[in-house]
């Protein structure tokens, strides 16, 4: 029985434990931090049947900290959902808000620069930017940017906020969201949310006006606090070793390429997938009984050498990448096309402006951010 999460030797690197596993024991029981006794995958392929397999169901009600209607625990409620909002979800769509990403990235490194080297890259860009871009998909004002940054904060943090803090912050955001859409009811722009209306009031109401307004919260819990932790950490990747940067300063056109290694590469992706089965299943000879809570390490999938080849190489130019880091399947991430137009937005306007930025402090001593269900790092130093 394993201690689960395990120690990795920096917060960039994987723990050793990984690479063991996926060889000589890819179905290890574990115990969690808070005493649960749990089974743990590490192989790509058994990891990718977990997240796409419907006999492995979620065993935590979504969207209970957030006030957000039953939907999310019923299969398909959940994928009638997601269907009617990838409608306007699209790649195109988010392709479109690539030149505000990269205008509000260049008005951060303004006021980063302003400020003077060193700099924390998390605090100045990474943190802001991703709810910057949510507000305007969702049509909020750019008065209420920080309220919404602080009420992401407080959903994603497992240790730093009281249940009493999450709950009330859920209150928060679910009253503000309620009023925030009877605004675009009232008076629609052309944001996100005023299109998303025009769903709810079609005559077959297919977005219910809770499934509405718990969209608005789940698009800010979900795409904030991942991207911002993304952007700090795939800064921090890429100058770990100076050859990255300086590759992708010879070539830019390698940023798409790169930002897709970045997400295969991160190790420090948060707690994990942890699912229920609901009937026995067998996974690489082991039988894995009904009730038992499975855990899934995509960082470790996605070093699966049965996949990729020279998995622990970070290389810039990888193709094809088939990473996990998105998920895959039905539930993969909803977002994923907006996180990724943020990526290498970010990515190409920091090669642009600050080409010879550097991390500040020795890479050994960036620290992993305790208690989040997403991995980040509490700072990341910079000067230029």
């Amino acid at each position: 029985m394993l201690e689960y999460p395990f120690t990795p030797p920096t917060a960039v690197d994987p723990p050793a434990e990984w690479s063991r596993l996926r060889a000589q024991c890819p179905v290890a029981h574990v115990r969690t931090t808070d005493g649960r006794d749990a089974v743990l995958l590490t192989r790509y392929d058994d990891v990718r049947t977990m997240i796409t397999d419907r006999r492995f169901v979620r065993n935590t009600p979504a969207g209970g900290t957030m006030g957000g209607p039953a939907f999310m625990n019923d299969e398909a409620a959940h994928l009638r959902w997601r269907r009617l909002l990838s409608r306007s979800f699209t790649a195109k769509r988010m392709t479109a808000l690539h030149p505000g990403i990269e205008r509000i990235t260049h008005d951060l490194i303004d006021d980063m620069v302003t400020h003077g080297a060193p700099a924390d890259l998390r605090t100045a860009l990474g943190f802001p930017l991703p709810v910057y871009v949510i507000c305007d998909l969702l049509g909020v004002p750019a008065s209420d940017r920080e309220r919404f940054a602080g009420w992401s904060d407080r959903f994603l943090n497992l240790t730093r906020f009281s249940a009493d803090d999450v709950a009330q912050s859920g209150r928060e955001l679910w009253a503000y969201m309620t009023r925030h859409v009877a605004r675009k009811r009232a008076e629609p722009g052309d944001d996100l949310l005023s299109e998303l209306v025009t769903v709810v009031d079609t005559e077959d109401g297919r977005l219910s006006e809770d499934e509405l307004i718990f969209t608005g919260q789940a698009l800010l819990v979900a795409g904030h606090e991942t991207t911002a932790n993304m952007i700090g950490k795939m800064v921090a990747m890429l100058l770990a070793r100076r050859e990255r940067w300086e590759q992708l300063l010879a070539d830019p056109g390698l940023v798409r390429t790169a930002v897709e290694e970045v997400l295969r590469f991160d190790a420090n992706l948060g707690f994990g997938t942890h699912r229920l089965v609901t009937e026995p299943v067998e996974i690489e000879g082991t039988r894995i009984e009904a009730g038992t809570t499975v855990l899934s390490s995509m960082p470790s999938a996605n070093r699966d050498e049965r996949i990729f080849t020279d998995p622990d190489e970070m290389d810039l130019t990888r193709k094809p990448n088939p990473h996990l880091t998105f998920g895959a399947g039905p539930h993969s991430c909803l977002g994923q096309a907006l996180a990724r137009i943020e990526l290498q937005a970010v990515l190409a306007v920091l090669l642009q402006r600050l080409p010879t930025l550097e991390l500040a402090v020795p890479v050994e001593e960036l620290r992993r951010r305790q208690g989040l269900l997403v991995g980040g790092l509490e700072e990341v130093p910079v000067r230029w």
